[in-house]
């Protein structure tokens, strides 16, 4: 197995550790509150839209595209982080 060979493992084992990591998370998380100029729904699309980003992410895995599945399910991280941190929704990674 080359460098390239390596690095392309890497990546693929990273990537799909992400994915099934954000999949639990998913799974598991809860809407916390919501602050009076934050309605539940728009947390809702957020979510939704994380989402989208988990199944691009499991799409560009299969045709082994890494680096896209890893930004993509790194992206759906940022938004869950994000509201999080935000206190609107609760999990743990």
């Amino acid at each position: 197995m080359g460098y390239g060979d390596e690095q392309i493992m890497n990546i693929n084992e990273r990537t799909l550790k992400y994915i099934v990591k954000t999949e639990r998370v998913f799974k598991e998380l809860r809407i916390s509150c919501c602050l009076a100029k934050i309605e539940k729904s728009s947390v809702a699309n957020i979510i939704e839209e994380a989402k989208r980003y988990l199944e691009d992410a499991k799409y560009y895995f299969k045709k082994r595209e890494y680096e896209v599945s890893l930004a993509s399910v790194a992206y759906c991280e940022g938004l869950l982080d994000a509201l999080r941190m935000l206190g609107l929704i609760e999990f743990e990674w």
